[in-house]
């Protein structure tokens, strides 16, 4: 197998650390650096979900900060991906993300956030039922930023101007959506017939099945399929109550991280190592597939370089 180290491309904390804190320190930095590195991952998409834009710039600001006074640890974060605030506020669609900051994209917002991370936004999952959408991925696609659709309940209309625009992901395909949907005409079965979008699946047996997981891979064809964990703080940690921004998540003895009180999953516990080894056990592929649909696949579709581990 492969010796070259793993990427994840979404990330919203890790070792107990929250990247979505305003007072996250450089040794907790470190520390969640150095957990993932200890899980085999040398680069990740750092994500920030859903906020207020000033929100978010202030944290994508202080996130640079931390790269630079950390260079070693900075080296991981080979950009970031934007969750939010562009989703659906709607019931379901919206998850664990609140609904208040949602709205629809602008590329006034857009500018403000990519000076804030310096230009190393990579990443962004909207919904493209929003007024504008098809313009504004256009705008940001020219720019070299990629563009996923997640957290949505789009159309038919919807998704063709989308991929029309240069929209070229689905993010966490099979979640992000209702527990009770029409069984036919639903935003799964939508996207996941879309031969033109890479479909993005979190194989943590929680979020999807192991049966169904088999099933939404055999439906897309070679080269359309990648993998993360959409790790939150109890990833590469003992269970507890941890968090995500404002919100407080409580991860079980079963792994799963949810709201108290609530159903919905607020993010995984799954780790890239563990990812890599379903993939291959679940899915019947060798381990050096498996390995390469954690590193060099993701990497090439987002154009990133992969540090050594």
């Amino acid at each position: 197998m492969s010796a070259s180290g793993l990427f994840d491309f979404q990330v919203n904390g890790f070792g107990g650390v929250d990247f979505q804190r305003d007072d996250l320190t450089c040794a907790q930095f470190v520390h969640a650096i150095a957990t993932l590195r200890r899980h085999g991952t040398s680069g990740i998409f750092a994500t920030l979900i859903t906020d207020e834009v000033d929100t978010l710039c202030r944290r994508f600001a202080a996130f640079e900060k931390l790269c630079a006074a950390a260079p070693t640890a900075g080296s991981a974060i080979l950009g970031y991906h934007l969750e939010g605030p562009w989703l659906s506020p709607e019931p379901g669609y919206r998850g664990a993300h609140a609904a208040r900051p949602m709205r629809a994209p602008t590329l006034a917002d857009f500018e403000r956030l990519q000076s804030a991370a310096n230009g190393r936004l990579r990443l962004i999952t909207l919904a493209p039922e929003w007024p504008g959408s098809a313009e504004f991925i256009a705008a940001v696609t020219h720019q070299g930023v990629h563009v996923s659709l997640g957290h949505t309940q789009a159309d038919d209309a919807h998704i063709d101007a989308a991929i029309r625009a240069g929209a070229r992901f689905c993010t966490h395909l099979g979640n992000g959506c209702p527990l009770q949907m029409h069984r036919h005409d639903n935003i799964i079965q939508r996207l996941l017939a879309r031969d033109e979008l890479i479909a993005c699946f979190i194989p943590d047996g929680i979020h999807l099945p192991k049966a169904v997981l088999k099933n939404f891979v055999r439906a897309k064809s070679a080269g359309c399929v990648l993998f993360t964990t959409d790790a939150m703080a109890g990833a590469g940690a003992p269970a507890g109550r941890y968090t995500i921004g404002p919100h407080e998540i409580d991860v079980g003895s079963d792994g799963v991280a949810r709201q108290p009180g609530a159903q919905n999953f607020a993010g995984s516990t799954l780790t890239p190592d563990v990812g890599v080894r379903n993939v291959a056990d679940w899915l019947g592929f060798s381990p050096d597939l498996a390995h390469q649909l954690w590193s060099s696949a993701p990497a090439a579709a987002f154009g990133v370089k992969l540090p050594p581990l």
